[in-house]
């Protein structure tokens, strides 16, 4: 790939910030809703050059190298857990875990313990290995996400995202009371 193909592509630092486009300044700086647009730009300058580079050096797609990363924190997890955590559809799974099925990284499925249509997920051998072979790599990108804070600064942010995650079943997967999708936004 030569040159940068996307904005996430390039290395931003302070000076580019501030003289980035006006959009860019304008969600970092200047929106309403600065958490949630923060999380995600750094969301995407993080996964960007790591999912391309596992797709360069293994071949592999981001929805698989998903399946095989989460299955290497959660052994046994089903298609399904790997959709409510990963935001891909059902689908797009299908089509990754017959792939790794085929490419031996993960072992034939079986039933989950109590649960009907539910099938367990494993990682081979081989699936291990390319983890093992991979995970440092997105360790140490984490670690230079994170050396603008000081080891406080880091532990305050870790419990100030826990908290954010555990409230998270009181909001998500709903709008707020008073914007109905029947009555808001529609023009009159």
């Amino acid at each position: 790939m030569s040159g940068p193909q996307t904005a996430c592509d390039q290395d931003f630092g302070k000076d580019d910030i501030l003289d980035s486009p006006d959009m860019l300044n304008a969600k970092l700086w200047g929106n309403p809703c600065p958490f949630t647009f923060r999380i995600n730009y750094l969301a995407l300058l993080y996964n960007t050059p790591l999912y391309s580079w596992v797709q360069d050096t293994y071949g592999l797609k981001r929805p698989e190298y998903v399946v095989l990363y989460s299955l290497s924190l959660a052994d046994g997890g089903s298609a399904r857990d790997v959709s409510r955590t990963s935001g891909f559809p059902k689908n797009t799974l299908s089509r990754a875990i017959k792939r790794l099925e085929l490419m031996g990284l993960i072992v034939g499925r079986s039933k989950a313990p109590g649960g009907g249509r539910k099938q367990a997920l494993r990682l081979s051998d081989k699936g291990w290995q390319l983890i093992h072979e991979t995970r440092p790599t997105f360790e140490a990108q984490e670690k230079r996400m994170l050396r603008v804070l000081s080891d406080g600064e880091r532990q305050m942010l870790s419990e100030l995202m826990s908290k954010v995650v555990l409230g998270a079943q009181e909001w998500a997967g709903d709008l707020p009371p008073d914007m109905t999708p029947s009555t808001k936004g529609k023009p009159q």
